[in-house]
């Protein structure tokens, strides 16, 4: 079987890197595509896969336009020489037409409740669209849910288990206290103006959570210089080693929220739209994830996190009980895409 991986971001990276492994060591032939954005191509190269760059990530609706066009008239070249039985992305409407072009069957992986547009053009040409199964909408008759989220993919125990020579290497001590903060660029076509952290409240919860360890930023846009000493020393695929060993997560990224949670990190989630989503529903059920609306109010509550001794054993607890309920998703992903593949 011949499977086509599209992966355009880092965090697809992450989620099709185990199946992409577990696909080839089945004897499947496997080609992926990538996109130069933030340390794609970076964390590919890390992984030892191989992949053939269709783009580079552009700025503003016209280069985005000029830029998906450009992709996928290479990715359609480059599939109907590779004449893929089914292909693999995100909710991707580039790779989803052109599947449907050369005659194979698109799985889209997808968890983005605000993805509005970017749904409507995409679904209605894929063959089958996952979603975790507390996903709020129905996208329709190829909606298929399952009990996971994309960051079990490579953070279920069945396939992570943290590293601390990895953080020692880079000069960072796994049983110091230290926390991690994350920052995202709220550029995509889901964020529609949304704003995370402001510089000044950044510089404020370095100031503070150092009074409780180390502080460790990670950043999809440059950081000011007066932060930079305070950079994440890790490289790209040992960051989920540094969030594991953490004792604090806080930033405005929804998917670091989310790996915090799966390996027991406390964690404070930024999030600007106030808006219900299933997953986040379910973390703060379990008592993994507090998303917070208000910077100040995010900034309060992650200091409070990082001078409470007892936070680190209840998020343990409540991992116990949320993974006990959750599946394999990488086991999931390959078990469906022989089955739609063949």
């Amino acid at each position: 079987m011949r499977v086509l991986v599209d992966v355009s971001h880092p965090a697809h990276v992450h989620l099709f890197r185990n199946a992409i492994a577990a696909l080839s060591g089945r004897g499947h032939e496997v080609r992926v595509v990538s996109r130069e954005k933030d340390v794609t191509t970076d964390l590919l190269d890390a992984y030892g896969i191989d992949h053939t760059p269709l783009s580079t990530k552009s700025r503003g609706v016209a280069g985005a336009v000029r830029e998906w066009g450009g992709r996928g008239a290479r990715l359609l070249r480059l599939a109907a020489d590779f004449d893929p039985d089914v292909t693999l992305s995100r909710l991707n409407p580039t790779a989803a037409y052109v599947s449907r072009i050369v005659g194979a069957p698109n799985v889209v992986f997808h968890d983005t409740e605000q993805a509005g547009l970017l749904d409507r053009v995409t679904t209605p040409f894929a063959s089958v669209v996952c979603t975790p199964a507390e996903f709020g909408r129905d996208v329709g008759d190829n909606h298929l849910r399952y009990q996971g989220y994309h960051e079990l993919a490579y953070l279920h125990p069945a396939r992570f288990e943290p590293n601390p020579t990895r953080l020692r290497d880079a000069g960072v001590d796994p049983a110091a206290p230290f926390s991690v903060v994350r920052l995202v660029e709220w550029s995509a076509h889901h964020d529609d103006g949304a704003a995370g952290f402001s510089p000044d409240a950044v510089r404020e919860l370095v100031d503070r959570l150092g009074d409780h360890g180390a502080v460790y930023l990670t950043s999809e846009s440059p950081l000011p210089e007066d932060l930079r000493e305070h950079a994440a020393p890790v490289a790209p695929d040992a960051m989920h080693d540094l969030l594991a060993y953490a004792d604090l997560y806080v930033g405005d990224s929804g998917t670091m929220a989310t790996e915090a949670a799966l390996v027991a990190t406390p964690s404070v989630r930024l999030d600007p739209y106030d808006a219900d989503m299933g997953n986040f529903e379910t973390f703060a059920e379990y008592g993994l994830v507090e998303s917070v609306p208000d910077e100040r109010a995010a900034l309060d509550r992650a200091v409070d996190l990082a001078a409470d001794p007892d936070a680190g054993e209840r998020w343990r607890r409540g991992r116990r009980r949320l993974l006990g309920e959750k599946v394999d998703v990488t086991a999931f992903m390959v078990e469906l895409t022989e089955e739609v593949g063949a």
